[in-house]
């Protein structure tokens, strides 16, 4: 028992570390399991569902900001107009999950009709895309606008449903387009991760519901999900510090590099 649960529990330990970073989780948890002989379907698949240990990490550690939204949604509901805050994520939400749908269903498509080192070749395509996205949206200013606007909520909304398709590293995508819509770092990962919430918990129940985690042992999922979700939460303080030192552009362009390479060694 304890030997299966290895793998679950350091993958999960993985995704508590990298979705915090602008390295693709998705996209680097895939290449390691279709590495370790999962189908291309089935290693998507358990990626994305690792997403809901974060989620629960994200949710605890933006309780404020969380708290002072389901305020704002209270006060709505009662007749008062939404602040801009609630209007940026609900209409970032609704937007990401349209796009997230086509994402998947394009996603599924995909793998269904290519090998594992294929499928490695093009996370790591998209990894080298995501490093050169990275390197033009350096933060330019160190001043927010006052209120996020609907655009930037639509911006934001369709970077983060993109973000589905692995090695689109969706931190990078939604705090990047945020970065270049003139938010500060601290603004742009805050409105990031608060946002990723519903977007992890939806995205880590559809795949499990379609695919019905193949591979992983129903105490498998249990122990990866948990282990996600405590170093999630033990880790996301310190990488959000790293975040601002180091260059995760140079980052992606060599996992995807490395990724690329590899794909071609097993076609």
């Amino acid at each position: 028992m304890a030997e299966s649960l290895i793998v679950p529990i350091i993958l999960g330990a993985l995704q508590g570390i990298f979705e915090w970073l602008p390295i693709s989780s998705e996209g680097n948890i895939t290449v390691i399991l279709s590495g370790l002989g999962y189908q291309p379907g089935a290693a998507v698949s358990l990626a994305l569902f690792l997403h809901l240990g974060t989620a629960v990490s994200a949710t605890v550690y933006y309780r404020n900001p969380i708290a002072t939204i389901l305020s704002s949604l209270q006060d709505w509901f009662q007749g008062e107009t939404a602040s801009a805050p609630l209007a940026f994520y609900f209409v970032a939400t609704l937007t990401s999950g349209i796009v997230g749908l086509g994402s998947y269903t394009l996603l599924q498509e995909i793998v269904s009709v290519l090998t594992g080192g294929a499928v490695v070749i093009l996370i790591g395509i998209l990894l080298v895309l995501m490093g050169v996205f990275q390197y033009f949206s350096v933060e330019k200013t160190a001043v927010s606008p006052s209120d996020p606007t609907i655009i930037d909520a639509i911006l934001v909304g369709i970077a983060q449903g993109l973000a589905i398709l692995p090695g689109i590293t969706r931190s990078g995508m939604t705090t990047g387009t945020l970065l270049l819509r003139g938010y500060n770092g601290t603004d742009a990962f805050q409105f990031s991760f608060v946002l990723s919430i519903p977007a992890a918990i939806g995205g880590g129940l559809l795949a499990a519901a379609d695919s019905g985690l193949q591979g992983f042992s129903p105490i498998g999922a249990t122990a990866a999900f948990l282990t996600a979700a405590v170093v999630g939460y033990l880790s996301i303080d310190i990488l959000l510090r790293l975040v601002d030192r180091i260059s995760f552009g140079g980052v992606c362009l060599s996992l995807g590099a490395l990724a690329v390479v590899g794909g071609l060694l097993v076609l």
